[in-house]
């Protein structure tokens, strides 16, 4: 300290150098204290995503257990009955009788009577029962015209339309083929292996062309389908990526995207429709929902802000995940912002249950008077909160605000839904699949299983057993001429009863 000068002017300087100094170490130990905050949130959250629970559902107790309970009213739960549950009455069965040859009491040989029966089941399952169909085809010919004339025509029965004529199968193994693969997500290899088994050589390449040619001839089925989609008051779109390895122009690794449009979930007649697409882009959309206009139910992607015409609705299932991610970041024993955030959430879900079984009209004024005081007093809190830009909580706020006006877009009819996990539902069946068989090899490959998932899916959301739709479409389709009307084949409009 000795060496200070006495000037007054240079100590002033030195002080001010020492104050600068001692603010930049202050910012960049507040940076770094942020950035170890942000490493240590993503951290947890990449601990959480591998090794916990995926569940979204809100742990009872987290946040306010006392006014979710006052919020929501009391359900009489009844409990659910537990044990087997009895084999369906429309399985065949085979009945056998067992009866003792000589019925007589041990204690006095007194001949018994009978007294009752007593009856159990048991399940018989036969993994694959093959058979051929033999076609013989009489022929004809004229008796005269072989006296008569130089040459003579002869005549052959026809043989009944098939959907692929030159093929060995039938509409039941095409409606098995494309089952297997596209509702159990069975590779065509292993149905190889399957067939094998019974004695039946049919190589893969075979199956293969035979799901891309059935894909292909069922489009007029899908056009119809989307004719329909395409007049209802709300669609829900999402999109997954699929790999083709043949494409042209493109790499065997560049990844293309199959996109998903489908009824909303109130809907009466369900249809779901998969458009294969080489991008994301907006212009593929637009495509697809050209000439649409309602409403249009997405997670937000910025490609369908681009339509015209059309109101927007966002999902508030994305922003929970945003906050259950949050929440998996900054663990807490001690209820915290993120619970406080689910908490809303959570009674909103409360609401739509209650809803669930209403009529529109009726669901959409429960929405006005429950839901939206909620979503009002949910807006006013997170405008009021101060957290990291960049931290996961920070994300998840600025994610819901900047959606605010499309999650409150359900509030205007009682057809829309709070969420889009109606078609999330309808595309995890598609990523299973994709897990096992991992790409198309082709272009047409790709459309083909676009083509057969729509079916598939649509048969799903109307009750309808895939299987049997499908026996019953190759069956009738190939009687049909191109433009004949194509309306009773549509899934929702076929009776099933008694094929099944």
């Amino acid at each position: 300290m000795t060496d200070l000068p006495d000037d007054v002017a240079q100590l002033k300087a030195m002080l001010l150098q020492l104050q600068a100094k001692e603010r930049a170490q202050a910012e960049e130990i507040a940076e770094l204290k942020t950035t170890v905050q942000l490493l240590i949130e993503q951290l947890n959250l990449s601990k959480s995503k591998r090794f916990s629970s995926q569940s979204e559902k809100v742990a009872k107790g987290t946040f306010n257990e006392a006014e979710q309970q006052h919020a929501l009213p009391k359900v009489n739960k009844t409990k659910a009955k537990t044990g087997r549950k009895p084999l369906p009455e429309a399985l065949e069965r085979e009945v056998y009788q067992h009866e003792l040859s000589a019925p007589c009491c041990e204690c006095c040989q007194t001949p018994l009577h009978e007294c009752g029966k007593e009856v159990s089941e048991e399940l018989k399952i036969i993994p694959q029962k093959v058979s051929v169909i033999r076609h013989e085809r009489t022929k004809y010919t004229c008796r005269q015209c072989e006296k008569t004339q130089v040459s003579n025509k002869v005549i052959t029965a026809p043989k009944p339309a098939s959907m692929l004529p030159k093929s060995m199968g039938s509409a039941e193994t095409f409606a098995a083929i494309v089952t297997a693969k596209y509702v159990d997500a069975l590779p065509l290899y292993r149905q190889v292996d399957i067939l094998n088994r019974s004695g039946i050589e049919i190589s893969r390449g075979t199956l293969a062309n035979w799901c891309v040619q059935l894909g292909d001839k069922v489009q007029i089925i899908i056009d119809a389908m989307k004719a329909k989609l395409l007049n209802e008051k709300l669609i829900c779109a999402d999109e997954t990526t699929v790999q083709v390895l043949r494409e042209e122009d493109r790499q065997a690794e560049t990844k293309s995207y199959m996109w998903v449009y489908r009824s909303g979930e109130f809907a009466e007649n369900p249809a779901v429709i998969y458009d294969y697409q080489p991008s994301r882009a907006a212009a593929c959309v637009k495509d697809f929902l050209t000439g649409y206009s309602g409403y249009l139910l997405t997670d937000g992607y910025s490609a369908y802000n681009t339509l015209e015409q059309v109101t927007q609705a966002a999902c508030m299932a994305h922003a929970r995940r945003k906050f259950t991610d949050a929440q998996k970041a900054t663990p807490s024993k001690k209820a915290g912002k993120p619970e406080k955030a689910l908490s809303y959430i959570a009674k909103l879900y409360g609401i739509e249950k209650q809803a669930k079984n209403l009529t529109s009209q009726a669901r959409q004024q429960l929405r006005k008077q429950q839901a939206e005081p909620i979503l009002n007093e949910f807006y006013d809190w997170l405008n009021s909160q101060h957290v990291l830009p960049k931290g996961a909580l920070g994300k998840a706020i600025s994610y819901t605000l900047n959606q605010w006006p499309k999650l409150l877009t359900y509030l205007e009819d009682g057809d829309i839904s709070i969420d889009n996990n109606v078609t999330e539902r309808d595309i995890r069946p598609f990523t299973t699949g994709r897990k096992n068989w991992m790409f198309s090899t082709s272009v047409g490959g790709a459309k083909a299983s676009a083509n057969l998932y729509s079916l598939v899916m649509t048969c799903r959301a109307n009750d309808l057993n895939p299987y049997y739709y499908f026996r019953h479409l190759f069956t009738e389709l190939p009687k049909r001429a191109p433009l004949d009307d194509m309306t009773d084949l549509l899934p929702w409009n076929v009776d099933l009863g008694e094929a099944e």
